[in-house]
């Protein structure tokens, strides 16, 4: 049967990551099944947060990933993709020389996105529709440079915003007090507005959690298993925790301090559970790809 591929690039503060989901002829979006997916812990917010922008040296690492990724795509069929850069590149001074550069020499098109593009992905993705129930969600994906905030309600998207507040960002001491008070201002307000309220939590980092929490996959992680769990991992030292918990370096430096970002946007909104869907900005970027290609390909 005829395979329809389609490719999403997530280039991160942390890790540039590449997933190519498909369905067959006559399936439909809800349908997409994973068909490749790899993660490379690159680290672009090293430079940008420490330096002000984007090393030479890192910038031919990530243009070689994409002359990988360009391949890769070909030899899946892929036939839509999207590539997308988020806080490490529009933070970074030459982010968009970058963009451009790699652009001349891979034939990969990346479109630097801001914070609200991001959540604005994700949500169409239709992550709501991983709930049964209706209710009030603060939808959080912590990222290495920023973290999205956004507010469902009734399977609505409401507002969102976006935050210079990042695991890497953390790691470097560029954390900015007056940002973070920004966020706390916020979610006050939303603590006010929706006295019972609910997290979705998204990205790598939450979804480990989970799993190292040993919860059922469809089942929260409750605020008490997380704080427990934080406090675990941070009795270790990275090397041990590498060892113990079996994580992956660049992910084990980062676990604790994204732990720390929904700990305390749970603390000041009242929420008592996280729901991990296991679903992200690449998963969104693919359901919109495959939903417009069918539209467009009606017969």
């Amino acid at each position: 049967m005829d395979k329809l591929n389609f490719a999403a690039i997530d280039i991160g503060s942390n890790a540039v990551r590449l997933l190519i989901k498909g369905i067959t002829a006559g399936e439909k979006v809800s349908d997409l099944a994973k068909v490749f997916i790899v993660r490379v812990p690159l680290r672009l917010g090293q430079d940008t947060f420490t330096r002000g922008r984007i090393s030479t040296e890192k910038t031919e690492k990530l243009l070689r990933l994409m002359h990988a990724f360009s391949q890769l795509m070909q030899v899946y069929n892929v036939v839509a993709y999207r590539a997308c850069a988020t806080s490490a590149m529009r933070d970074s001074s030459n982010g968009a020389e970058i963009v451009r550069y790699i652009s001349e020499k891979s034939g990969i098109h990346i479109e630097i996105i801001n914070g609200l593009e991001e959540a604005r992905i994700v949500y169409d993705s239709h992550i709501v529709d991983e709930f049964e129930q209706d209710g009030n969600f603060v939808y959080v994906d912590v990222g290495g440079g920023s973290t999205e905030v956004s507010i469902i309600s009734n399977r609505e998207l409401l507002q969102s915003q976006s935050y210079n507040i990042g695991t890497v960002r953390i790691l470097n001491k560029k954390l900015s007090r007056s940002e973070l008070y920004r966020m706390y201002r916020d979610l006050k307000r939303v603590k006010e507005e929706y006295p019972q309220i609910s997290i979705i939590g998204s990205g790598g980092n939450i979804n480990k959690l989970h799993h190292l929490a040993r919860i059922p996959a469809h089942d929260p992680l409750t605020v008490e298993q997380l704080l427990a769990l934080r406090n675990e991992l941070n009795s270790y030292p990275i090397v041990d925790r590498i060892e113990r918990f079996g994580l992956k370096p660049d992910r084990a430096d980062v676990i604790v301090p994204a732990a720390d970002i929904y700990l305390q946007i749970a603390t000041h909104i009242g929420a008592q559970e996280i729901w991990v869907p296991t679903i992200g900005i690449v998963d969104g970027i693919i359901y919109s790809l495959c939903a417009d290609y069918l539209k467009s390909h009606k017969s």
